[in-house]
């Protein structure tokens, strides 16, 4: 199938190819949805590993792969609680922002958490608690994040994965052309593990290579910098939503469809994916109006076309129920049963009436004669 060409006409989708990964080209990716943010630390019963005497660690979920090394540069969601008053001070995870850490120059007060991450495997979730001495300090910090002096930090930690960098070159010393040229390398391995049906270790590719090219970057980039920047991060941004498609995560998929249309509305794969999404939550309105754009830029395409057929006989259907609902409320009424009839009731009826017949007529003579 011929792939999606930014800025070019759009080609065909083709039926079998709907969910196909866009490979020739390649950044914000959703991994394994994590539990709703609370005011304190999710409770854990797995063993407790001693890290180091001010550190240790707790598994949620087991990773798979090798740890990374000294120089590795990670990419990891984490969300962190203070332990003394039990407030969160940073929720990166919520805002769906990986964070970057080249393991060996990590801030002095993120050496606690260095030592958590450095014993981790990638797709790993852990818990990690790291006294005051290692993490923000005596004084603590007062701006952002907010820590409170002298506070033990428990932090909730999923390595997305990390790369192999010996010199321990971390994003912001890449040049632009460095920074692309890594996100695309992750880009392909996500695209084979695809193609493997491996959704989730895809996906965690795909936010790596998002994360060399996230806002404060692109906002930094014109002309053909540009361009080559949208011309690897928008196809990550739909590969993760076909992989969402398929996980049965549609919000998900939908916004990561809306990233795309944010820079090119007419994108006919972001439309229909989107649709596809859509349709799949019963927004039907909403996903015809994005099929509908998407077959003005490809009306030859079959696959548009069948989920327009689909939204229509579903609409059909939802008629012909509504309708079978509403008869019994709105129809005509039904005709009354007519009662048995109780014949002496009748013959004592008719006489009465023939009796009263006699008496009128007795006294009509009767004043005649009078």
């Amino acid at each position: 199938m011929e792939e999606v060409q930014e800025s070019q006409t759009q080609p065909s989708l083709g039926q079998e190819d709907e969910n196909e990964v866009i490979t020739e080209n390649s950044a914000f990716v959703k991994g394994e949805p994590a539990s709703e943010f609370s005011s304190s630390p999710p409770k854990v019963d797995s063993e407790v590993e001693v890290l180091h005497e001010k550190v240790t660690k707790q598994i949620i979920k087991e990773g798979h792969g090798q740890k990374p090394s000294k120089y590795s540069t990670c990419f990891f969601h984490y969300r962190a609680w203070s332990e003394k008053t039990q407030h969160k001070f940073e929720d990166t995870w919520q805002e769906q922002r990986p964070v970057e850490m080249v393991l060996g120059k990590e801030k002095k007060e993120m050496t606690g958490l260095g030592i958590g991450v450095a014993s981790m495997k990638s797709g790993e979730r852990a818990l990690v608690l790291v006294g005051w001495e290692l993490g923000y300090g005596e004084e603590g910090s007062f701006s952002f994040p907010n820590v409170p002096p002298m506070a033990d930090l428990v932090y909730e930690v999923e390595l997305i994965g990390f790369d192999e960098t010996k010199e321990g070159k971390a994003r912001s010393d890449m040049t632009v052309e460095e920074r692309i040229g890594a996100a695309d390398r992750r880009k392909m391995d996500g695209n084979a593990l695809y193609q493997e049906e491996k959704l989730e270790e895809a996906m965690q590719q795909y936010e790596m290579a998002i994360a060399y090219m996230g806002d404060d970057f692109m906002f930094q980039l014109f002309g053909k910098y540009r361009d080559m920047a949208l011309a690897v991060k928008n196809p990550c941004h739909l590969n993760m939503a076909a992989c969402l498609i398929k996980l049965n995560r549609y919000e998900e998929a939908i916004g990561q469809c809306s990233i795309v249309l944010g820079e090119d509305e007419n994108n006919v794969k972001a439309l229909f994916r989107r649709g596809k999404a859509r349709a799949a939550l019963g927004q039907t309105d909403a996903a015809r109006e994005d099929f509908l754009k998407a077959r003005k830029y490809a009306p030859q395409d079959k696959a548009i076309a069948r989920e327009l057929r689909l939204l229509a006989e579903h609409d059909k259907a939802v008629y012909q129920k509504q309708k079978e609902i509403y008869k019994g409320i709105f129809g005509p009424r039904p005709e009354p049963v007519p009662k048995s009839r109780n014949w002496i009731i009748l013959i004592w009826r008719w006489f009465l009436s023939v009796f009263n017949g006699l008496v009128s007529l007795f006294k009509r003579e009767r004043i005649k004669s009078d």
